[in-house]
């Protein structure tokens, strides 16, 4: 508990997007606060990290997007279905076989988290949600996370509105709650930072939750 307590303020609370495997500035901004509001009721904006992620391959950073279904404008999040007529899952799971498949701790953590995509959930919302819930319990993270349709009113007050600037290249808070840490990386010799969290977890394991922890801002 002592090390939470010295990256965080009491009742520091933000609000933002359910991310599809997300970087690690997601889970560094989950650290740097109390309570963790995460909106599925929001529009859904079309080529954010609510879809894709990045990882490092052999050659380069490669993209991960989980395709959706057409949608009409302002649609909520949780509306948003995935359009499993791609064969975008046997894509992913290529990719990360490739690029982790002899990363120290891939063989740990693989079937659980495959085991979500051949559910083939539904809505993209129910894909996020049961990876992020799995990621946080890997890393050993415990916050007040509350997925909600709205912030209640009486609730607004004091909440840090992040809703699409993590990860957000344009957005000038980019980084704000993360400094990179170097870790080791199965390919290239330059460290490459703010990869999904799967990078971490493949090659780090239980040392993931340390690096992550060194890894937020002082705020």
């Amino acid at each position: 508990m002592s090390e939470f307590n010295n990256i965080i303020q009491p009742e520091k609370a933000v609000r933002f997007e359910l991310q599809y495997l997300p970087c690690l500035e997601y889970f560094a901004c989950i650290l740097s606060n109390d309570l963790i509001w995460i909106d599925i009721e929001e529009k859904y904006v079309k080529q954010t990290y609510r879809n894709r992620c990045s990882v490092l391959t052999t050659n380069k950073v490669d993209t991960l997007t989980v395709p959706v279904q057409g949608y009409s404008q302002n649609t909520p999040t949780k509306d948003i279905k995935i359009d499993h007529s791609q064969h975008w899952i046997r894509r992913h799971w290529g990719c990360f076989k490739s690029a982790y498949g002899k990363s120290p701790y891939y063989e740990f953590y693989a079937d659980e988290l495959q085991a979500v995509y051949l559910k083939k959930p539904e809505f993209l919302v129910d894909l996020n949600y049961e990876l992020l819930t799995i990621c946080l319990r890997l890393l050993g993270i415990r916050k007040d996370i509350r997925y909600n349709l709205s912030v209640p009113q009486e609730e607004n007050k004091g909440i840090i509105d992040a809703l699409s600037s993590i990860n957000d290249k344009k957005n000038k808070n980019l980084n704000k709650y993360y400094q990179p840490i170097a870790y080791y990386q199965t390919f290239g010799n330059d460290f490459v930072s703010n990869l999904s969290i799967v990078d971490l977890l493949f090659n780090m394991g239980s040392e993931a939750r340390s690096i992550l922890l060194r890894s937020c801002k002082q705020q």
